[in-house]
Formats: structure tokens, C-alpha cells, sequence
């Protein structure tokens, strides 16, 4: 079973903790079967491939490794610092996430 997740494709979370720790970015993919995430400019690494239609030169590219989503925490939309998330119905019933420093919801 997949467990339901705090953080969603094009939210803005921040790192903290290792390498990476204090950066910011938007996260590009949410893998939900390792509770990860790839995060822009983050948990970068060098890969070597291959010459291929994208690539015709091959050689060594530089990409965003997965980070687990623990490690991360979300942007407050209020006070712009990280936050822990919650769940809760708003006024029209719909099940909504919102900041717990601040109260406000999280589009």
C-alpha cells in the first residue's frame, strides 16, 4: 500500500538534511512507489551515456537524483520558511492541505 504524501509535483520545498541541506527548489517528480522525489537542482549527479538521438555526442551529463521525502519540508505560501503539512476540510468540503505554522492553505 501507498502511503499518502505531503508533498506534490511544482510545490516549493526546501532540504533538511545532508548535502544539500538549506537549498531550495521545485520538486519535478514525486516517485510514490520509494517515497521520493526529484527536486530541481538538488542531489545532483554525473551520469555517463551513451551517443543517442538527444545526446549525439554521448559523454558525461549532470542530473537530479531522487531525495527522500522525509528530508524534505514545504515552503510556507504566508512566511516563505519550511513547514510541516496538514489536512483538513474547507468550507466547501474539500479535503485541502494548509501550513501548520501559519494556518494557511497550500494550493
Amino acid at each position: 500500500m501507498q502511503r499518502k504524501l505531503h508533498i506534490k509535483k511544482s510545490d516549493t520545498v526546501f532540504v533538511t538534511t545532508g548535502n544539500y541541506k538549506g537549498k531550495e527548489g521545485k520538486v519535478l517528480e514525486v516517485i510514490r512507489a520509494t517515497g521520493k522525489a526529484i527536486v530541481e537542482g538538488v542531489n545532483m549527479v554525473k551520469k555517463h551515456t551513451k551517443p543517442n538521438a538527444a545526446h549525439p555526442q554521448g559523454g558525461i551529463i549532470e542530473k537530479e537524483a531522487p531525495i527522500h521525502i522525509s528530508n524534505l519540508m514545504i515552503k510556507d505560501p504566508k512566511t516563505g520558511k519550511p513547514t510541516r503539512v496538514g489536512r483538513k476540510l474547507n468550507d466547501k468540503g474539500k479535503l485541502v492541505r494548509y501550513s501548520k505554522k501559519s494556518g494557511e492553505e497550500i494550493k
